[in-house]
């Protein structure tokens, strides 16, 4: 049987066989972009550092640590990955306080972000500890969502919770699901022990006047 075909349907059935035979050879190469080094290497590097730092042309920070990194993308940002040790400066040069951290970061040089054993001891001589802490420098505010736990040594009050939220100097702040220990004093102990000798006499007055009613109602009958 003979089956003819028109010209135009011969032309759109060689134009179909000649896109098969393209797209059987055709290979798909599937590349991801090209990573460019300043994605994962810092911009600058530094060891063993001791640096200090100025705010509106006063120093006023100092920053101890084994290894700084910079970078630069996507945003500027410090990373201290072997530890920090920084100390606030006041107008005077005297430490406000200082913070100690086994892992630090710097966002955008604004806010920083620590981790692992933090410890912040304030010129009062308060000493906190967590295992997070969030401090901003243009807020001069602090805060933490980690269990922290604070100490005041000379007055020995223990205070922890939840949630802490406090002042950059760490002289106001709030914690939420808190509970302390005031240790009783010398004249706090004075003060029960006589209380309690009180109630102890008036406890055997009563008991001997009672008893003094009793006889005497004994003899009357």
């Amino acid at each position: 049987m003979e089956v003819q075909m028109r010209p135009t349907q011969l032309c759109a059935a060689a134009l179909a066989i000649v896109a098969l035979l393209l797209a059987c050879g055709e290979t798909h190469e599937h590349i991801a972009p090209a990573v460019d080094e300043r994605d994962s290497l810092p911009f600058m590097a530094a060891h063993g550092i001791s640096n200090l730092i100025s705010d509106s042309g006063i120093i006023s920070y100092k920053i101890v640590a084994e290894d700084w990194n910079i970078y630069t993308t996507p945003r500027q940002e410090w990373t201290f990955p072997k530890g920090l040790f920084l100390e606030k400066f006041d107008s005077t040069f005297h430490v406000e306080w200082h913070i100690q951290a086994d892992t630090a970061f710097c966002h955008d040089n604004r806010v920083w972000e620590l981790r692992g054993r933090v410890v912040v001891l304030n010129r009062e001589g308060t000493l906190f500890r967590s295992e997070e802490l969030f401090w901003d420098m243009n807020e001069h505010l602090m805060w933490s969502n980690l269990f922290m736990r604070i100490d005041k040594p000379d007055t020995e009050q223990q205070l922890q919770g939840n949630r802490f939220r406090s002042n950059e100097e760490m002289t106001e702040y709030h914690v939420t699901h808190s509970s302390g220990a005031t240790p009783a004093n010398d004249d706090g102990d004075a003060a029960g022990e006589s209380a309690a000798a009180q109630a102890a006499d008036s406890t055997a007055q009563a008991t001997a006047s009672r008893a003094s009613a009793a006889d005497a109602r004994r003899h009357q009958r």
